[in-house]
Formats: C-alpha cells, sequence, structure tokens
C-alpha cells in the first residue's frame, strides 16, 4: 500500500472526523442532522418517482426473469467475497476477532474450493455469514458521528461518514478492481438487492412520508453496523426494515 495509501488513508479519516465530530451537537438534539432537506428532498423525488420506477426496477424484472438463478447467485457470491478481507480488517479494528475469523476463512475457502467465490463452500461448511464492516463503520464503533444526511440521485441515502469507506478499496483484492469491474459490482449488487424487495414495496406506499422513513431506517442501520447501542434502537423493527431500505441505495 506503502506511503501513498496512508497519506490517502489520514486524509480521509481526518476529513471524517472534523465533519463528523462537527455534527455530533445536532445529531445529538434531534438524532439526525440533515441540513440539505431541502435538496435532499429532491434527489428522493427523482430517485422514488423516475429513476426507480423507470429504469431501476425494470432492470430489476428483466434480471430475474432473463438471468437463470445459478448464474445470478453465482455472480453475487463472487463480488461479495472481494469484500472479505477489507471485513477482516474493519472487524479487527473493532474488537471482534471471531467475527474477523469468520471473514477470514469465508474467503480463502470461497476463494480456493469456491471456484474465486462463485460457489458458498464456506456456509455449507457451517462458518457464519456476517454483514461486511467498512471503515465508516469501525470510525462509527468508536464515536465519529454520521456527519450531514445526503440524497445522492441514483445512488440513494449517504452520510460524510460512509466517505471513508473509500479507504476499504484500497484493500486486497478491491485494489485490483478497474473501473469496468467496479462498475459491474456495484450494478450487480443493485440488481440483486431490488429484485429481492419485488413483493415489499407497500411499505414505501403506505408510508405518510417516504423520505423520512427512509432516512430514519438509513441512519438506524449505520447505527447497527458501527455496533452502536441506542436507547431507542429496536432490533425487531431493524431486521424487518432493513432488506427494504436497500431498494433505494442503489
Amino acid at each position: 500500500m506503502g506511503m501513498k495509501f496512508l497519506r490517502l488513508m489520514a486524509i480521509v479519516v481526518s476529513g471524517v472526523i472534523l465533519a463528523g465530530c462537527s455534527s455530533k451537537p445536532a445529531e445529538e438534539k434531534t438524532g439526525v442532522y440533515d441540513p440539505l432537506e431541502g435538496v435532499n428532498r429532491k434527489m428522493w423525488a427523482l430517485n422514488y418517482d423516475y429513476l426507480d420506477p423507470y429504469i431501476v426496477k425494470p432492470a430489476a424484472v428483466a434480471y430475474v426473469t432473463y438471468i437463470p438463478t445459478p448464474v445470478r447467485h453465482g455472480m453475487s457470491n463472487f463480488f461479495s467475497n472481494l469484500s472479505e478481507p477489507a471485513s477482516v480488517i474493519n472487524n479487527l479494528l473493532m474488537g471482534n476477532g471471531r467475527k474477523a475469523a469468520d471473514h477470514f476463512n469465508r474467503f480463502w475457502l470461497n476463494s480456493t474450493f469456491g471456484l474465486f467465490g462463485i460457489m458458498d463452500i464456506a456456509s455449507s461448511a457451517g462458518i457464519t455469514e456476517h454483514d461486511n464492516k467498512g471503515f465508516d463503520d469501525a470510525l462509527g464503533h468508536y464515536g465519529v458521528g454520521n456527519g450531514a444526511y445526503v440524497m445522492l440521485p441514483g445512488a440513494g441515502p449517504y452520510t460524510v461518514r460512509n466517505a471513508a469507506g473509500f479507504v476499504d478499496s484500497a484493500y486486497f483484492p478491491l485494489s485490483y478492481l478497474n473501473v469496468w469491474a467496479s462498475a459491474g459490482k456495484f450494478v450487480v449488487q443493485g440488481l440483486e438487492g431490488r429484485a429481492s424487495l419485488l413483493g415489499q414495496e407497500s411499505m414505501l406506499e403506505n408510508s405518510p412520508d417516504p423520505y423520512v422513513l427512509t432516512r430514519e431506517v438509513y441512519l438506524q442501520r449505520q447505527d447497527y453496523k458501527a455496533e452502536i447501542q441506542a436507547e431507542e434502537y429496536d432490533p425487531a423493527e431493524e431486521e424487518m426494515l432493513d432488506d427494504y431500505l436497500d431498494e433505494y441505495s442503489y
């Protein structure tokens, strides 16, 4: 990785920590820091009213209809496997030794006996599959706030702290992906996520304010991934809403 990577990581971490800490008072008062709500709502309308119904959802339906299930699962497994080494490091940073060991064992088993991750041999061997952890989750675990909430056109919700996840791309094997491979990973995982939610669209449709619902669940999900125990956090509610939130996190 070298000095160039270390300098880059220092810049990213410093920027995120400053932004996150500066937003702490606002987050502590309301639980949400959304200074760009007016703009964010316009971006939400673009995503929810136009990009999803006319582009993303039709693409997901075509993906499910025309791509054979074994091929879909193979591609999904392959791209998911690429993030395992970063999760090893980030779990170690968070003090999750057992989870780090699971990610490590899943990676080498699936990369070798699973044909570069196409087959999920590790699950068959009884190794637990955990959520991937990003460097932004590690920062959040040690008290760095989310920072400003932002709704990006075509990409969905993000926070300033999420920018620290860029560090993960410097780890093997993600560091070896070119622009097209990275785009392929983004598209395949996005289509898989949207396809899995085709039967759950009524949740947002029945909400009096879908924007607020998405924001609340997304921020709750951020705390969950960073393993932050909030007083009003409801694990059952998070589990129910988590998958649906991914629909608008393209």
